[in-house]
């Protein structure tokens, strides 16, 4: 039995290593510029309701000229496909094999998916395209999903604690005995319609190309060479909604809805760094989600990969330095001033295109919005999106180190239900670089 083993260890291991998966091609294949009119991808109609009418999405790299689109699947993790190709750790031909991957749950169709303007970052058919492009992919077109729905269970410490202090009770539903949150999880890749991003951000089209190709030093050309490719799969995170509830209870007139919108602080999320609010809020909002599923409504968190107010890692790292360090210390006052001295500008994670998800989802309707962002809130009334309640982070929930960030939020004109004191804002010191 093990020699058997040792020959399939064998035989794969040579055909991953295989020097042919290592050969130059003779030839490199620009993207720059239209092929024969008969070797174009299948055309995109952004919008229309019929996914048949609208397309397919062929970002894949295996045959170019079937290609209808900018760039390729997978974001940033395309990068790491080409290393492993490089390396001769994957078949460039490889075809994903999509048996049983299917959404555990159906998502859809919602009436926004036909309204061109309500949907312009992700593609709504992303997750049917097995269901809706059956035939495609029966005749070799390479579409692969962009979306992908599954389920999962959620263990957090701090939802025990909500148990313990009586804030939550378990129901053998929603929350389990143990604590655990059960949940419907949706991984979405961004797939961008050019013309409708443009529109949100009220710019032309042929501006949003030139900026995208020259700030990304000229890494996408068809941006400027090909205006006939309008989508584009851009090479950065996507987002993953944690959806407890019902998921096809949204649209019923008595499903109250629980939502919080977050963006990505891996510092605080992941591992606890006290100088801001970003992994209680989200606590707050995953609580403020589960009792509203109890309920008989549903609750949803929306995570997006927006590091540091999508400004990154390091350009925050850097602003914690300069904060700290300042004359005076770390001050509520220069709270935002310090970010614009390093990065140019306060915040970078606009929200225009943040909605999205939520029409994505056929959400028209948020009883509940847990947050304390006037960008966030705009945008998503600006999309059709009425919202009933919002709330903001319990005071007591919020670190020592992490008031700074808050008195600079609320004198900023942030929505919060506490009354302001307008001497915090000159009052509020955070911790200094001796006390770490």
């Amino acid at each position: 039995m093990n020699s058997c083993i040792d020959r399939i260890h064998n035989s794969v291991s040579q055909t991953i290593h295989s020097p042919t998966l290592m050969e130059k091609p003779k030839h490199i294949v620009l993207t720059s510029h239209p092929g024969r009119l008969d070797q174009r991808g299948p055309q995109i109609q952004w919008g229309q309701a019929d996914p048949k009418q609208r397309g397919p999405i062929i970002g894949s790299v295996k045959n170019p000229s079937k290609r209808n689109v900018i760039g390729t699947h997978s974001g940033s993790y395309a990068v790491y496909r080409a290393l492993a190709v490089a390396a001769g750790q994957l078949d460039p031909d490889h075809v994903p094999d999509l048996t049983n991957t299917a959404p555990i749950v159906p998502i859809g169709p919602h009436s926004q998916w036909g309204e061109p303007r309500k949907i312009v970052s992700l593609d709504p058919f992303g997750h049917m395209i097995g269901q809706v492009f059956a035939e495609e992919l029966k005749d070799g077109m390479d579409i692969r999903p962009t979306i992908a729905v599954t389920k999962a269970r959620l263990e957090l410490i701090e939802m025990q604690d909500a148990m313990r202090q009586g804030r939550l009770q378990p129901d053998g539903k929603v929350l389990l005995e143990t604590g655990e949150v059960n949940v419907t999880k949706m991984a979405v890749e961004p797939v961008w319609y050019l013309p409708g991003v443009a529109e949100r951000f009220e710019i032309t089209e042929s501006q949003l190309r030139r900026n995208l190709f020259e700030q990304t030093g000229g890494m996408y050309p068809e941006l400027v060479t090909r205006p006939d490719l309008q989508v584009f799969l851009p090479p950065i995170g996507g987002i993953t909604v944690y959806f407890m509830g019902d998921v096809e209870k949204i649209g019923d007139e008595d499903c109250k809805v629980a939502c919080r919108v977050h963006d990505e602080c891996n510092g605080s999320d992941v591992f606890g760094s006290d100088i801001c609010t970003c992994r209680p809020y989200l606590i707050h909002g995953i609580e403020v989600c589960v009792k509203n599923a109890q309920n008989g409504g549903v609750g949803i968190i929306a995570y997006f990969r927006k590091e540091g107010r999508a400004l990154g890692e390091v350009t925050k790292f850097l602003v914690y330095n300069a904060r700290k360090r300042q004359e005076g210390g770390d001050r509520a006052e220069t709270y935002f001033e310090r970010t614009e001295c390093v990065a140019g500008v306060q915040d970078m994670r606009f929200q225009q295109l943040m909605p999205d998800v939520l029409n994505w989802l056929g959400v028209k309707h948020i009883d509940i919005l847990v947050s304390m962002s006037n960008m966030k809130y705009d945008a998503i009334v600006s999309q059709g999106i009425t919202v009933g309640e919002r709330l903001a982070i319990p005071d007591e929930q919020i670190p020592d180190d992490a008031n700074v960030e808050m008195e600079a939020k609320k004198a900023a004109g942030y929505f919060t239900d506490a009354s302001l004191d307008p001497d915090a804002l000159k009052s509020t010191v955070g911790r200094n670089l001796e006390q770490f």
